[in-house]
């Protein structure tokens, strides 16, 4: 396409929407630039809509994203409020809620959204945590000393557990799954994370599932499978997202637990896509990957709007990934894929820091990490070179030497 005379739309108000826009004009884009949002809201930061917001202490505001405020100073011309609906790729065209925007190229970057509990639609003090809303909500109810049940034994759940424990607040947290985390970090790791629960006074229950929340108009408890019932004022619902693709099921576009796209995030013709609804071929691992994490969405929207300004110039997206999450003032970092079950390389895994390592052959490809927050991007950096299983060891001896975990009184 020709950058000086086109109009790019980018559907998405959130981090990988934002980035994608303001990487079109430091690219010298100068033509039409339109973003779309569901939400009425600038995009604004998430993570912290689970963290700092929740915390008693300090003060709730909106959590800004640089450069979001002054988007009219790059006249970008956004759409906020309604959804898209409908898109045709053939003929180049948008529908957002009764209208219809035609666009010469377009970048899917929608997002995902927390999946619901079935039977509590309508029902007062149960929640879900995605948007500033969510959060203010959350944090209101725990403002009035709400007893927590948390659905889902997750990053999300694990969060907004800790924030209740921050407060002193009863907190029971309901996994259906044996150990919380196995998909995210593996069996051993899942069993040494879910420990913390324990730790801070928090009540984790696995291996059983919600039967009912029972309440009228407003939650008051939630009954499980083991016949057991939680009184409650506040359920949080953290049992999973999925990707934002239901407006598109009409579209000429392949939709399957995301927008799939090849490696360099071409969706279609003239469609590329970005973010938690991107389903891409990695490159790196060879295999298909969708993740649902800040640095993600920041880096593949910034190189999805390149490579939909210059196709015929288009760059494979090699991205390690990486999350972190903060539970009862222990920071959690995971670079790379969780494949199979990872071995401590610093500290144990009852320590209060320590780092695992996950291999495939003899070939690193992710690391764990607890309160080491030196060590994951040297490990990041090894992953992206595809470094071998001796030269993580040989790393980790080096750490080690430099900076040893204590070891923990017997």
């Amino acid at each position: 396409m020709r950058p000086d005379s086109e109009h790019v739309v980018v559907v998405g108000a959130s981090l990988a929407g934002l980035r994608a826009v303001q990487t079109a004009r430091k690219l010298g884009f100068r033509s039409r630039l339109t973003l779309v949002g569901a939400e009425n809201h600038l995009p604004y930061d998430r993570p912290p809509l689970s963290k700092d917001m929740l915390h008693a202490e300090k003060e709730p505001s909106t959590p800004a994203l640089p450069g979001a405020a002054e988007l009219h100073e790059l006249e970008v011309e956004c759409l906020l409020g309604e959804p898209a609906t409908a898109l045709d790729v053939e003929a180049r065209r948008l529908t957002v809620g009764d209208n219809e925007l035609s666009y010469d190229a377009l970048l899917v970057a929608t997002g995902a959204r927390p999946r619901q509990l079935p039977g509590t639609e309508g029902l007062g003090g149960v929640h879900c945590l995605r948007t500033l809303e969510d959060s203010l909500a959350l944090r209101e109810a725990l403002d009035r000393g709400a007893r927590t049940v948390v659905i889902g034994a997750g990053f999300i759940g694990a969060e907004v557990a800790s924030a209740a424990r921050r407060r002193d607040l009863p907190v029971t947290i309901v996994e259906a799954m044996p150990i919380p985390l196995t998909r995210a970090v593996g069996e051993t790791a899942g069993h040494a994370l879910s420990a913390l629960h324990a730790r801070h006074g928090a009540d984790l229950r696995c291996g059983v599932a919600v039967e009912e929340v029972v309440g009228t108009h407003k939650v008051e408890a939630v009954r499980l499978s083991d016949g057991t019932t939680i009184p409650a004022d506040l359920v949080v619902v953290g049992i999973g997202a999925e990707p934002v693709t239901d407006w598109l099921e009409s579209s000429a576009l392949s939709v399957d637990n995301g927008v799939i796209t090849d490696a360099s995030l071409r969706a279609g013709d003239q469609v590329w896509a970005a973010g938690d609804v991107a389903r891409w071929h990695s490159s790196l691992f060879d295999r298909t990957l969708r993740l649902e994490h800040w640095t993600n969405a920041g880096e593949q929207g910034a190189q999805a709007m390149q490579n939909l300004l210059a196709p015929d110039e288009a760059t494979t997206y090699d991205h390690v990934p990486y999350f972190w999450s903060e539970w009862y003032a222990q920071w959690i970092q995971m670079a790379g894929i969780p494949e199979g079950e990872p071995e401590v390389v610093t500290g144990s895994w009852d320590a209060e820091a320590f780092v695992a390592l996950y291999r495939q052959g003899d070939r690193l490809v992710g690391a764990l990490a607890m309160n080491r927050r030196g060590d994951i991007m040297k490990y990041r950096s090894l992953i992206a070179r595809r470094a071998t299983w001796q030269d993580a060891l040989d790393l980790a001896a080096k750490r080690n030497e430099r900076s040893p975990v204590p070891s923990v009184p017997a």
